[in-house]
């Protein structure tokens, strides 16, 4: 078995005890973003695991997208990234 080589970590303990890899990740390609994809890409930044940057170009993120993910995340939980609750959490 080969391992492709890659700057950075490949996996990061959590908080929570459980371990999260660059395999655990989206792939590149993703364009249906469900909650919990964008709550583990926001996590992974978070840890350590990619930069900001690396996300960013690697899912073609604005800066204010993620940074609405992580907001969100931060604040109120996965939950808040569900398209049916974005008016529950928005802030007027």
């Amino acid at each position: 078995m080969f391992l492709k080589k890659v700057e950075g970590m490949r996996q990061v303990t959590l908080a929570d005890g459980t371990v999260l890899s660059r395999g655990d990740l989206p792939p590149a390609d993703t364009r249906r973003w469900v909650a919990s994809r964008k709550a583990l890409v926001v996590r992974a930044v978070d840890h350590g695991l990619i930069t900001r940057e690396e996300a960013l170009s690697r899912y073609s993120l604005s800066e204010e997208e993620f940074d609405l993910w992580s907001e969100a995340v931060h604040a109120h939980g996965e939950a808040a990234l569900k398209v049916t609750a974005l008016q529950k959490y928005r802030q007027l």
